[in-house]
């Protein structure tokens, strides 16, 4: 079974953090594939809104109370269909397309959470995703998040798959918040 099977576990990340999204707060699945985040929020109470390209993917939790789906390719260029709208918690896992980064730090509202789960450089050496358009540079997340989100966990490495990663946990910050002191270890280990 895949991530993107609609039967698929939410990520072990994301579980992990979900408490970070306040209750009942509206949730952003981006490029939510089979929807197993989607599924995971809506049954916790959550309103989701579901974005992703595959309409047929999308149509498979059309039904699925409290989420919203929204058909969109987010790679040509259009507008951020989002724009006017923020979320309690901003969910992404196994996409990237970097001219998005700000609009998604963007959408995390006051008190709100953003978990990222992603490729990184070093994947290559596993498989696919191996073009470097699709594989996060050391550090990415945390400069995409610098000043604007508080980061709460960070991990950059290799797990089980075994697979490159880079993931974030990151909370709205507040403007007079001191700065954060960050830390990188390339084990993925605090």
């Amino acid at each position: 079974m895949t991530e993107h099977d609609p039967r698929a576990a939410p990520s072990a990340w994301i579980l992990r953090f979900s408490h970070l999204i306040p209750d009942k707060s509206a949730v952003l699945d981006l490029a939510s594939g089979g929807g197993r985040h989607a599924r995971y929020f809506a049954e916790s109470g959550h309103a989701v809104t579901a974005v992703d390209r595959d309409e047929e993917a999308l149509s498979r939790i059309a039904g699925t109370g409290n989420v919203e789906t929204v058909p969109v390719d987010l790679e040509t260029g259009g507008r951020w269909p989002l724009e006017r709208r923020s979320f309690g918690g901003v969910i992404v896992t196994s996409y990237l397309h970097r001219p998005l980064l700000p609009h998604i730090v963007d959408s995390v509202a006051p008190g709100g959470a953003l978990l990222y789960e992603t490729f990184a450089r070093g994947n290559e050496a596993f498989g696919r995703p191996s073009n470097p358009d699709f594989l996060l540079e050391p550090g990415e997340l945390i400069e995409a998040v610098r000043g604007k989100l508080r980061i709460v966990a960070y991990e950059d490495g290799i797990i089980e798959g075994p697979r490159a990663v880079q993931r974030i946990a990151a909370v709205w910050r507040y403007p007079d918040d001191p700065p954060v002191a960050l830390t990188r270890n390339q084990s993925g280990n605090e």
